[in-house]
Formats: structure tokens, sequence, C-alpha cells
């Protein structure tokens, strides 16, 4: 799984037919600290997630299995905002 910050979206007026009606974000990947990590990731949103919110995306072939992507050309698909975060801390 990937924690993710959407950073954008993709706009695309002619793609596979497969992916018609689906929304594409850019998604910048943060620590689960919150510093943000190099790069960037395409992905479908399942979930209806919007700009600078936290999320959770899954690649490879766990892509495929998200709701409405099966036989889908994707490789990451956002799966879930999250709505909070902790950590444990390590005891010294």
């Amino acid at each position: 799984m990937i924690l993710a910050r959407v950073a954008g979206s993709v706009v695309a007026t002619r793609k596979d037919p497969r992916l018609e009606g689906k929304k594409l974000l850019i998604l910048n990947p943060v620590s689960p600290q919150g510093a943000v990590e190099k790069g960037y990731v395409v992905a479908v949103d399942t979930v209806g997630a919007g700009f600078r919110e936290l999320v959770l995306a899954v690649s490879g072939s766990s892509a495929r299995m998200a709701e409405g992507c099966k036989d889908t050309p994707v490789d990451t698909v956002v799966v879930a905002i999250v709505d909070s975060l902790s950590l444990d801390q390590p005891s010294e």
C-alpha cells in the first residue's frame, strides 16, 4: 500500500475505452510521519478523493482487484481516504 497526498488531477480526452468515466489523480507519496517523498504517481480514483487529501493507494495486481477496475489497464488505484493516522512510538 502507498500512503500519499493528492497533488492534482489528469485530464485525458482520448484514452483506453476501459478508462472512460474514471478520474485520474496525481499522488505524491508521503511517509507515515507526513514527510513528502520523491516522485509522483498517477492513480485511478475509486473513492472520490479530493485535492490535498491523504489517501491509501494500491498498485500492481492489487489495483486490478479494486472496485470497478477488473479487466482495466491500471497500475495504481486510490482505495481509501485516510481520516486519521497514528504511530506507536518505540519506548526508549
